[in-house]
């Protein structure tokens, strides 16, 4: 450990690794020609020791920003706020991680107004490369761009037909994780509520439904298609709730979604779980101090974060990496 809490530069990282300094610039901007066992070993190393880049210099020596952007295009949903939950536990790891590898963060929340959002922004020169959170309804417009521009990943569902480099969760499987809990805890007449013009919130509700119609009996469905904010969602639901359906399971394509279908329920006097039983999405931290606590299909944001920097950087180095598809997890707590 660094026993003065000293900010040590390139020559001393390099020094105790025992290394050269081209070794430490290379592991740090993950270069596929230094060993992955290093590069793991400078890494731990450049965090221990609380490592900070010139990135003055560098960007000089390498005509590059050293920034990368984050971008959340909001095409499908002009009145969400980068105060969503999902979009908070996502971006702190995201920053965690630039800084580590030495890149500043230049973060863009854009309501596309044209087809030249994304365009402009890699072609603007204040970026060496770009991840994207989430495709919005903007998916044709990233593809444009990928095909490309090498340096650019998206946190969102993997498309078919499609060649952008994503990372995310199996979104039809955890719909179907969902749709069965659901089914297995005696719900009959279910509804998704969510907007499927989303890739990720399509792909769940494919999930949904696939269990639906493996299901024994008979297991109705219904769609909702509300908004994501947590009071549109719940102005929107209890709208739904007022036409009294017969409903005893909710799956939610967000945990913010979640929390407002609860509040209709509760507002109406129908108690979670005992009337109807919800089911969200994500695994925000909140998720776990609602009333009840809210059964959730867990995304690792955490480890979704690394991979997305690590990709970046990797296709900035030339190391075409590809998309990443990370397994949901169910995770059981009061609401359902």
């Amino acid at each position: 450990m660094n026993p003065h809490g000293k900010v040590v530069g390139l020559v001393e990282l390099a020094k105790i690794a025992d290394v050269s300094p081209s070794t430490v610039s290379r592991a740090l901007s993950q270069d596929p020609r230094v060993a992955p066992h290093t590069r793991e070993r400078i890494l731990a190393l450049a965090t221990q020791h609380r490592f900070r880049l010139n990135q003055t210099a560098s960007a000089l020596r390498k005509k590059r920003t050293q920034a990368i952007g984050v971008v959340i295009p909001l095409g499908h949903e002009a009145d969400q706020t980068l105060s969503d939950p999902f979009f908070m536990g996502l971006l702190g790891p995201v920053a965690d991680a630039l800084a580590i590898r030495g890149y500043d963060l230049l973060l863009s929340r854009v309501i596309p107004r044209d087809d030249r959002w994304l365009q402009d922004l890699v072609v603007s020169g204040r970026v060496d490369g770009v991840i994207i959170i989430g495709q919005s309804d903007q998916a044709d417009v990233i593809e444009q761009v990928a095909g490309r521009y090498a340096p650019l990943v998206v946190w969102g569902a993997q498309l078919a037909g499609h060649s952008q480099v994503s990372v995310g969760t199996d979104n039809v499987t955890g719909g179907r994780l969902a749709a069965e809990h659901l089914i297995a805890s005696g719900r009959r007449n279910l509804a998704f509520v969510g907007n499927p013009s989303v890739p990720e919130f399509a792909a769940r509700l494919v999930g949904f439904r696939q269990a639906i119609a493996a299901a024994p009996g008979t297991v109705t469905e219904t769609l909702v298609p509300v908004h994501l904010t947590t009071a549109v969602a719940h102005h929107e639901i209890a709208a739904f709730l007022s036409q009294r359906p017969p409903l005893d399971g909710i799956f939610a394509a967000s945990d913010v979604i979640a929390m407002g279908a609860m509040q209709a329920l509760s507002e109406r006097g129908l108690s979670v779980p005992g009337d109807v039983a919800v089911v969200g999405y994500d695994d925000v931290f909140v998720a776990r101090h609602t009333t009840p606590p809210l059964t959730t299909i867990r995304q690792d944001v955490g480890a979704g974060a690394a991979m997305l920097v690590d990709i970046v950087l990797r296709r900035l180095a030339g190391d075409l990496a590809g998309s990443v598809e990370m397994v949901p997890k169910l995770i059981i707590r009061g609401s359902a």
